[in-house]
This record gives C-alpha cells, structure tokens and sequence, in this order.
C-alpha cells in the first residue's frame, strides 16, 4: 500500500477513464450553452451561513453533510455542498439581477458532503447545474428541464424517467404544512423524526424508512391542495413539457433535500441504479434571493451528477468517448531526428492536431508499442539518415501502411489525411 492514498470517498479520475467523465460533463453542459446559459465559476467555499440559510438548517445536508471549519481568521467557512445558493450569492453581490433578465448561468465542478461513499456517490461529488433567475414563467420551467432531458440524451442515454411535482406558494404552503403537522403530531415518531416534523414537515415524507414510510401513505400530499395561481403555473409547465415533447410522470410523493425549492420540483430517475437511483434534478426557489439578502426575484435551476450519469450509462450498456488523447505520434531514431520531429509536434498543435512524442531516446520497437497505446492514426517515424536525406515516414497505425514524404510536405500530408 502507498504511504498516501485520496481521502475516502473522494475519487481520482485517471486516463483513459477520465475521457469518458469529460465528454459526460462537457455533453451535459452543452446542452445549457445551446440554450444561452453563460459560464460562472463559483468559489470551492464560502461563508457557513450562506448554506445554513439558502439550504436549510433542517436539511441533512445543513444539520450531517457539511464540511465546515474555521479557517486562520477563525471565520466559519464550508466546502460548497451544492451550486444556487452561490450563484444567488455571486448575481446579488455583482450585480447581475439590474440587468437583462432571466439571467442565465451554467457551471460545472466538485461538490462536498459527508454522506456515507457507495457507487457513484461520494465526498466530492461532480455537478453540472444551471440557474436562471429572474423571470416567474411557466415556459422558463420547462427550458430548464428540457435542458437536462436533452443534455442525457446526447450522450445517448433514454432509460430515465422525469418526475415532477408542484411544491406550491406562500398562498398555499402555510396551509399544507398545518394540514401535514396535524398529520404527523397523531402519528408514534421518534424524537428526531418529530422534531423535523416542527421545523419542516415535509422532509418527513422524504424518509426512507420502511416503518416511517407506511405510517405516513395516506399524508396529505402538496399537489391536493395547491393554489389557483400554483395550480396554474404547475399547469403551464406540464403543457409546455407536452410540447417539447418531454416525457414525465406526476409524482406528488416527491421531496427533493433541499429547504428553497417552491412550484415546480423535479427529478431524474434512473431504476438501473437500485436504491440510489437519482442522476439529477432540481426546481424552482422564488423566495431565495430575498432570503439571501437581494431583491424577490424569482429562480430555477438543476445539478446533474456526473458520476451518476456515468453509472446509468453503464447500467445501459452505454459508453461516451471524447476525442482521442492523441491523434500524431512521434518516434525520433536520433538527436536530429528528435529535434526536427519536435518542431513538428509544436506546428500540428498549433494547427489544432493533438500530437505526442517518444521521449528518453527509446528502441524503435519500444517507442512503436507507446504509438500504440496512444491511440494515434498516424505515427511519425524518422531516424538522422531520415532527416538527411530529407524524407519522415507517415505511418497509417490502422493499416500499417508507411510512406516516406518530403519533410517540408509532411505537415499538409498529416492534416490532409486527419481532415478529408
């Protein structure tokens, strides 16, 4: 065993593997960027109570998962355990919700809660989100959620399901959370499941266990006693969705972890993962900002999960493939050689061509087996007589097929051939 090893559930993404996580990532986000969803990078921590009141202090993300610490100026900071809160930060603090709105954002990068590591959930966890804030409107819901539908199916994935669900307004909510206390105060909780019950009712119909799940089936659901204007807008979503044609079920049993999410909640779904079977979801949180400390303005966002999409991919038997590490491989026989191939190398990139070299003046057969292992089309081949006499070998690697050219004639050759 190695003296050092990455800290438990924070996992290494190494090549070729690693491939596959980007083209993941970079497919999703895509998605968003078609759309105008603009790129923020957010700070990897931030100040401990911009979590404890944008998440909710009942949440187990806020009350188990945090990694919170006091860092040298004994200020309380925290490892972000998830992307709005953040975002509504960043919008408020430079000032972006005084201009064109919805403002658009999309962002991508780890996330960090201390849950217990399985298959595809850990530690550091890896998001793609996007926020767009500003605009109350039932067609924004649905761009939104259509966005990450059409973001797993260019990666090929169809075997998810949407559920989504209204979490109605500050007209209806009040309300239904009386309405469920009254529920669940008859019901024999336990200390702690009663003690969320007082401070948020809903995340007790979130609980995953059997025993709890059974007393509480016949709970008022949320979607039963919506507002006209919450009823209206849950509408307006379902019937932009219809047509998108973006499939969803109605799943008024639904609670996502987070406190801020108001109206439309939804969430993707993926039964190749047992018990774990989320890759994503999100809703909207019209309130947040205001909480925040910013304007009342309205918002609606999603995280995706890498990891969790690349799981659901395999589950279906489904792989992504970036562009290949390597496209041109060089393999100098000798100091001319290396120079010249070398100046070679450094043309094709600046071309655009991804290119490789033997270094540490390899056997030819050694540098050969490197060339393959790249993955390359196309192997440069030259030893000093080579160069003398003004020729390089461009060798087909799927082929084997190996021409001499004329040096000055092997850049036009090597892009003619990669791009016909």
């Amino acid at each position: 065993m190695t003296e050092f090893q990455a800290p438990k559930g924070v996992p290494d993404y190494l090549p070729p593997e690693s491939a596959r996580f980007v083209a993941v990532r970079d497919g999703l986000l895509e998605a968003a960027r078609r759309a105008g969803y603009g790129d923020v990078e957010l700070p990897i921590f931030e100040d401990t109570a911009l979590f404890a009141r944008g998440v909710g202090e009942s949440t187990d993300v806020v009350s188990k998962e945090m990694y919170t610490f006091a860092d040298r100026g004994d200020r309380s900071v925290t490892l972000r355990p998830e992307g709005t809160a953040g975002v509504i930060r960043a919008v408020i603090e430079h000032g972006l919700d005084r201009g064109p709105l919805p403002v658009k954002l999309c962002y991508s990068g780890p996330f960090f809660r201390y849950e217990r590591p399985q298959a595809g959930r850990y530690r550091q966890l890896q998001q793609v989100g996007v926020e767009a804030i500003g605009v109350d409107d039932p067609a924004l819901d649905a761009e939104v959620i259509a966005i990450a539908d059409a973001g797993f199916r260019s990666l090929g994935l169809d075997g998810f399901r949407l559920e989504i669900t209204s979490l109605g307004d500050d007209t209806c909510r009040p309300q239904y959370r009386e309405l469920l206390q009254d529920f669940l105060f008859k019901l024999d909780l336990d200390e702690e499941t009663r003690r969320r019950a007082q401070i948020n009712p809903l995340r007790v119909l979130d609980d995953k266990r059997p025993a709890v799940r059974e007393m509480t089936a016949d709970a008022p659901v949320m979607l039963d006693h919506l507002s006209d204007v919450a009823k209206q807008h849950f509408d307006g979503v379902l019937a932009h969705l219809d047509a998108l044609s973006v499939p969803y079920v109605i799943n008024p049993r639904m609670v996502r972890g987070l406190d801020y999410y108001t109206k439309t909640t939804f969430e993707f779904v993926h039964d190749g993962l047992g018990a774990q079977s989320g890759i994503g979801g999100g809703g909207r949180y019209d309130g947040l900002m205001q909480q925040l400390g910013g304007k009342d303005l309205s918002g609606i966002g999603f995280g995706l999960g890498v990891d969790r999409t690349l799981l659901a991919l395999a589950a279906e038997g489904k792989t992504v493939t970036g562009p290949a590490r390597v496209q041109v491989f060089g393999v100098p026989l000798g100091a001319d050689a290396k120079v010249r191939l070398a100046v070679l190398a450094a043309q094709l990139r600046a071309a655009g061509v991804r290119v490789d070299m033997a270094y540490g003046d390899r056997s030819l057969k050694a540098a050969m087996k490197g060339a393959d292992r790249s993955g390359a089309a196309i192997a440069l081949v030259a030893g000093d007589r080579d160069i003398e006499a003004g020729t390089i070998g461009v060798k087909d690697m799927a082929t084997g097929e190996q021409v001499d050219v004329a040096v000055d004639e092997v850049l036009t050759e090597v892009l003619s051939r990669l791009r016909p």
